[in-house]
């Protein structure tokens, strides 16, 4: 039998975790699903669940689209290394970070950065 999903105490309860996973990773965009469980109090598969039920994307979307944001406004502020951004901003490597900002944004992070300084 399930319990009631729906009750507002629980309602409630998912919303604050949502909130504060969503906060620590403006803190620290480069936190892991583990470690946000850790900080929220509940297990990282529920956290898993009720992320994607309250944003509608998952917890890893939301940090990647959360890092390529901040690698924008970095290059926008004229960041010379993009290597040095992805490790900032806890990609494996440049290529990681290329990949996912392709994936985001449908170009490169050096394509990017030479529409920002030309613009």
């Amino acid at each position: 039998k399930r319990v009631a999903a729906g009750r507002p105490a629980t309602l409630a309860a998912r919303r604050r975790a949502v909130a504060e996973a969503r906060e620590a990773l403006m803190e620290e965009p480069r936190t892991g699903v583990l470690e946000l469980a850790r900080r929220v109090s509940v297990s990282p598969h529920h956290l898993s669940r009720v992320f994607k039920s309250e944003t509608g994307q998952t917890i890893s979307r939301y940090r990647n689209r959360l890092r390529v944001r901040l690698a924008l406004e970095r290059l926008a502020a004229g960041e010379p290394c993009i290597a040095r951004l992805a490790a900032d901003l806890g990609f494996a490597d440049q290529a990681h970070l290329a990949r996912v900002v392709r994936r985001e944004l449908g170009t490169t992070p050096s394509l990017l950065r030479e529409r920002l300084a030309a613009g």
